[in-house]
């Protein structure tokens, strides 16, 4: 008869986030987790197998308590367009509430591990879609409801608003600054507005003259 785990799984599973959000998946070792997860190596390979398997279930779980959370909180709660904003607002919040400049666990994984690892790869190509979808939702009613502007698909505007999305999480490591990351957010609802493009605005000039 299997013995009950002796841990919380959910509390060891946040240490192991701390850890691997920290320093990486590479400069992690298993001492480096079991010490911060308070649990003996023997017990951590029982629950999540190697190292590679508890980093996944430590990604999923992050996603979980961050931008899924996120997502199953304001969508439902605000219209369209508001639901965006509140969305982008509270990532802005925060990036500059980061003091360590760890960045986005998500990002940090794309960047270090994903391209070496389908397992990983596999994680974030899901997520990145579950962003667009909630976006390309979120535009499409908005532009069924007359609140975003049409001049633009909503598979492009959905794919506009993820690049802003990741734009900020990778800025805001190197310069937290609240003024550079407002900046990337509000063109983006110009174009959600329907607010002339520049091209648009110098051929309208150039015409008038």
């Amino acid at each position: 008869m299997a013995r009950p785990r002796e841990f919380d799984e959910g509390a060891v599973l946040d240490a192991a986030i701390e850890r691997f959000w920290l320093r990486g998946y590479e400069a992690t070792s298993v001492r480096d987790l079991a010490d911060e997860m308070n649990i003996a190596g023997a017990s951590l390979y029982n629950a999540f197998g190697d190292k590679r398997g508890l980093y996944a279930r430590a990604l999923n779980r992050y996603l979980d308590q961050t931008f899924r959370e996120r997502i199953r909180r304001i969508e439902p709660a605000l219209p369209p367009r508001e639901a965006i904003a509140a969305f982008l607002e509270e990532i802005i919040k925060r990036s500059l509430g980061d003091k360590q400049r760890r960045g986005c666990m998500l990002v940090n994984s794309a960047i270090e591990s994903a391209p070496y690892d389908s397992g990983f790869l596999g994680i974030v190509a899901t997520f990145l879609d579950e962003v667009e979808a909630f976006f390309m939702r979120c535009i499409s009613k908005g532009q069924s409801e007359g609140s975003v502007t049409r001049d633009h698909s909503a598979e492009d505007l959905s794919k506009s608003l993820l690049a802003i999305l990741l734009g900020i999480r990778v800025l805001a490591r190197v310069r937290p600054d609240r003024k550079l990351l407002e900046g990337l957010v509000r063109p983006v609802f110009g174009l959600l507005d329907g607010v002339p493009s520049i091209p648009r605005v110098a051929a309208r000039r150039r015409k008038s003259h």
